[in-house]
């Protein structure tokens, strides 16, 4: 008697996407529309859903592509300046178009994420807009078995779920600890507040530059899970002088520990940058107006948000960008705090 064979309506589409060796949401748009997809994909894809049976639920797709003209957005923080100049970008371009947006703080939880994923998706947005790249796997699975344009922000990875636009925090901390390093300081600290994983991408890149400088000193590295402040700063700054009292520089994971730490040298009267550099990240507004003016590792904010929405709104148009993954870069804004060392 030979194998009993899967009722064709029992197969599912991710069993078709692994076969064909492609997502689930590349499997989705071959059967929604063929064009979007490579010749290469659409043969893989066809193929499998032969051989193993596949026939779409046509009124299941009829019924899910009633969806709304909501975008999703899901972000860690509502009070973060960072996601507020995202925010404002991903506003702006949606002001005025047929779409409205869908706000959700995930307050830095993945397990969050994940319910707040799986509300937005229960009500059929035609697009998401979601930070990071470090979902739980469940999350990952609900992704990328939506039907609908996804992109991911704030950072680019090597397995986008669907579209992704952002930076390597890694390159841009080693970019500022260069710096550093040309400008004549070796005993540089680090300050890092929440340690979240972009947080964490930042410390391996200080990691990185020092241990290739040969000068790696983990006395010098002071780092809490506590959400990051100005007073904050200068709390670690104070810990990091106490643990390491003859550093030189101290780069911070963004620019508000960046500025307490400042204070804290005005405070105890050690002068910037004759005594101490400072260097922050992200380069809010406030770092070039500070006395001294405070040198940072700018970041595209706004560009991000604006051109995420954009992304998501031509990938629902049927116009999908011939770049999925976007890398905006950065660039290290040198100022006052982290002049040439005498």
């Amino acid at each position: 008697m030979g194998r009993k064979r899967t009722k064709p309506d029992k197969i599912r589409l991710t069993e078709v996407a692994k076969l064909a060796g492609v997502s689930p949401i590349t499997a989705s748009r071959f059967f929604r529309n063929p064009a979007a997809l490579s010749v290469g994909k659409r043969v893989r894809v066809e193929s499998a859903a032969k051989e193993l049976g596949y026939v779409p639920n046509l009124a299941a797709r009829a019924l899910a592509s009633q969806r709304t003209e909501v975008v999703g957005v899901l972000i860690p923080s509502l009070t973060n300046n960072v996601f507020s100049d995202v925010l404002r970008g991903i506003y702006d371009t949606l002001d005025g178009s047929r779409y409205s947006i869908q706000l959700a703080n995930t307050r830095y939880s993945i397990f969050q994420e994940e319910k707040l994923l799986r509300l937005f998706l229960a009500q059929k947005p035609a697009g998401l807009i979601v930070t990071g790249i470090n979902q739980t796997a469940e999350s990952r699975t609900i992704l990328e078995s939506v039907d609908c344009p996804i992109v991911q922000i704030m950072e680019i990875g090597p397995a986008p779920v669907d579209m992704m636009i952002g930076f390597s925090h890694f390159d841009a901390a080693r970019a500022g600890i260069s710096h550093l390093l040309e400008q004549g300081y070796r005993r540089i600290g680090f300050l890092g507040a929440r340690m979240d994983p972009r947080v964490q991408r930042r410390f391996e890149g200080y990691q990185a530059a020092m241990n290739d400088a040969a000068l790696f000193d983990p006395r010098r590295v002071v780092t809490t899970s506590t959400p990051t402040s100005v007073t904050l700063g200068g709390t670690l700054f104070a810990d990091l002088v106490a643990k390491a009292p003859d550093i030189e520089a101290v780069f911070c994971v963004n620019d508000d520990l960046a500025l307490g730490a400042l204070f804290e040298c005005q405070r105890r009267h050690i002068s910037v940058p004759e005594q101490m550099a400072i260097m922050g990240f992200n380069d809010l507004e406030f770092m070039a107006s500070a006395v001294p003016t405070l040198t940072s590792v700018r970041t595209n904010r706004y560009e991000m948000g604006r051109d995420a929405a954009t992304m998501v709104i031509e990938a629902i148009e049927g116009r999908r960008p011939a770049q999925p993954v976007v890398d905006l870069g950065f660039s290290v804004m040198k100022r006052q705090s982290s002049a040439p060392r005498n």
